[in-house]
């Protein structure tokens, strides 16, 4: 269709060199602010944006390529049981990369896997990757970060935690997390409260058992092991964890689960049982995932900003962040009614 487009009659779709004639400035600075590259001033900037806005103009992605020697594609490598943490992690990720004119690929990994290292680098050669995003416990696997960094590939981790101080990463503080959680649940009166870790695997297990055992001890109430049943970040392994508690001695009177699928498969062990939530027992998880406001009644939780980490992990790697390589965002708790004073009135 034909348009009118800085005062000049055009056809088809709109072209960088159109860009740039209405623009007042060279192609090449066109591509330079397409590209987010360094070295434009600001009042360039903007005009460019502005004319690139009013033409609706999308540059060709094998244009680009062939220009800078980018691929323009990076990829998110992800291993994760629970699927509400994955899609905000996939979300995060994605609305910056295409906010800086990048295509995200959405990976999923066997961590566990012997040729796992050899298949990232396969996709990073097949792809011609610009870089990854890597997220837990992806984040953990030093064979991996070994051949990236022999290979200068640029990479950024999510909530790191080997090597956690090198390279770009965005976390959260799961030690200090787990202990504002818990501090909640023994502030209602609580002592006998068990935990449900998640897997060896992820280092936020081992941090988020840290911060809960500190908190307790804090208190000067003494941790028990009975108390402990680990889980692997599933509903079902939450609902399997509960029921070894509920069954062992001594009872819990709360259940704080390492995250928010763990704390819903506990909940729905509850509900089977015809244990009264939170009149007989407390619950509480972590991350503030959607799940954690659908259940009944919805789960006092941690807000992990999962979101937030991923857009920042991009932002890290491909814009021009100026913060620093390390970023810690914050958390925070969230008080619903899955939690409630200790009550004397045991569970049988």
């Amino acid at each position: 269709m034909d348009a009118i487009r800085g005062g000049e009659h055009m056809t088809g779709r709109p072209t960088i060199k159109e860009v740039s004639k209405i623009a007042g400035v060279s192609f090449k600075t066109v591509s330079r602010v397409l590209n987010n590259e360094k070295h434009v001033s600001e009042e360039t900037r903007r005009r460019v944006e502005e004319v690139v806005a009013r033409l609706n103009f999308r540059p060709s992605q094998a244009a680009r390529m062939l220009a800078g020697r980018r691929s323009f594609q990076v990829a998110l490598l992800y291993d994760n049981p629970s699927p509400y943490y994955v899609y905000h992690i996939q979300a995060g990720a994605q609305q910056r990369c295409t906010e800086l004119g990048y295509r995200l690929l959405l990976q999923p990994v066997d961590s566990q896997a012997a040729g796992l290292v050899a298949d990232v680098m396969a996709l990073v050669d097949e792809a011609h990757l610009d870089g990854l995003i890597l997220s837990p416990p992806v984040t953990e696997i030093a064979s991996l970060l070994d051949a990236l960094d022999a290979r200068g590939l640029p990479y950024v981790r999510i909530a790191p935690g080997i090597r956690a101080g090198a390279g770009l990463a965005t976390t959260m503080d799961d030690v200090a997390a787990a202990r504002e959680v818990t501090r909640h649940l023994i502030g209602l009166g609580h002592r006998a409260i068990a935990f449900i870790p998640g897997p060896e695997s992820h280092v936020s297990s081992a941090n988020r058992l840290r911060g809960y055992r500190e908190e307790l001890e804090g208190h000067g109430i003494a941790f028990d092991p009975g108390l402990i049943v680990a889980g692997d970040y599933s509903f079902t392994s939450g609902s399997e964890a509960a029921r070894k508690l509920l069954d062992g001695s001594p009872k819990p009177t709360a259940i704080f689960a390492g995250n928010d699928d763990m704390a819903a498969g506990a909940l729905a062990m509850a509900h089977e049982r015809d244990i009264a939530v939170p009149d007989q027992l407390s619950i509480a998880g972590f991350d503030d995932s959607d799940l954690a406001k659908a259940v009944w009644p919805p789960l006092t939780t941690l807000r992990q900003p999962v979101r937030e980490l991923a857009w920042a992990a991009a932002d890290l790697m491909l814009g021009e962040h100026t913060l620093g390589s390390q970023l810690v965002l914050n958390h925070e708790l969230k008080v619903r009614m899955s939690t409630g004073p200790a009550r004397v009135k045991p569970i049988t």
